[in-house]
This record gives structure tokens, sequence and C-alpha cells, in this order.
């Protein structure tokens, strides 16, 4: 479905109907896109890093962060919260993007350099306790 161009609105409704076009245009996209994770399977990727002397763990897809002075402590509340999150999407059916978002950018390059092995050598890479990914069937 083309898009009239801007130019060619002239009026509050046209802009209305314009701007409404638009939305559900980007609405079949992300319909169509196949997901990664659905409410049946799929999995989580997680890192836990000290930044700052305090202790964060992250789910990527969710965009989860939990935060202490103890890395299995932050770990094991990190899971808790991915098992919580998951549940609560199962039990109101949730459509799968809230399974599926993106991490946030600095999240995102620290993954890349941990599984490039990468994340060694870097001098701005925090000290990380664990990375990985959970599987969301057994969460």
């Amino acid at each position: 479905m083309a898009l009239a161009p801007m130019a060619n609105v002239t009026d509050a409704v046209s802009v209305g109907r314009w701007i409404e076009q638009i939305s559900k245009n980007r609405y079949n996209l992300i319909i169509m896109k196949k997901f990664k994770n659905t409410l049946q399977k799929g999995s989580v990727r997680y890192i836990v890093f000290k930044d700052r002397g305090k202790w964060y763990a992250v789910a990527l897809e969710f965009n989860i962060v939990e935060a202490g002075e103890d890395p299995r402590e932050v770990l094991v509340s990190l899971f808790e919260a991915i098992q919580g999150y998951v549940k609560s999407a199962r039990k109101i059916k949730a459509r799968p993007h809230i399974l599926n978002q993106f991490p946030d950018s600095e999240y995102q390059l620290l993954w890349d350099a941990l599984k490039s092995g990468r994340g060694r050598e870097a001098e701005r890479i925090p000290q990380v306790y664990a990375f990985g990914e959970k599987t969301l069937a057994y969460a």
C-alpha cells in the first residue's frame, strides 16, 4: 500500500488519515515479523557484570535489569524476574513482541564483545560474572 506524500496533504482530516495509514503499515510490519521468542518457546540472553562497585544482571530481550551487592544474588533475582515476566505474558496471552524487545545498545555491544571473545582484551569492558542464554520453556 503506497502512502500519499505529505506535500499532497492539505487539511487536518487528511493528515489524520495519513498518520493512521502509517500506523497501520508499521503495525502490519511488526505482526509479519517472525519472532525468536513465542509464548511456548524461545530463549533470553543475560549478562551479569559489575559497574561502579555494584553488580547488575540484564535480560537483553526483555529489558529487565536487577542490581545488588552479590553477583549470585542478582542472577537469581534476574531468573525469578524472567520467570514472572514469561508467566504473566502467558497468562494474558500477550503478543510476542514483548518477548522480543530490542536491547539497550550498551548491553548489546557488551554481549557482542563477550561472544566474540574480545571482552577480555578491551579495557572498557566491565568485570563479568556470567553470561549466556536461558531457555524460556523452563521459565
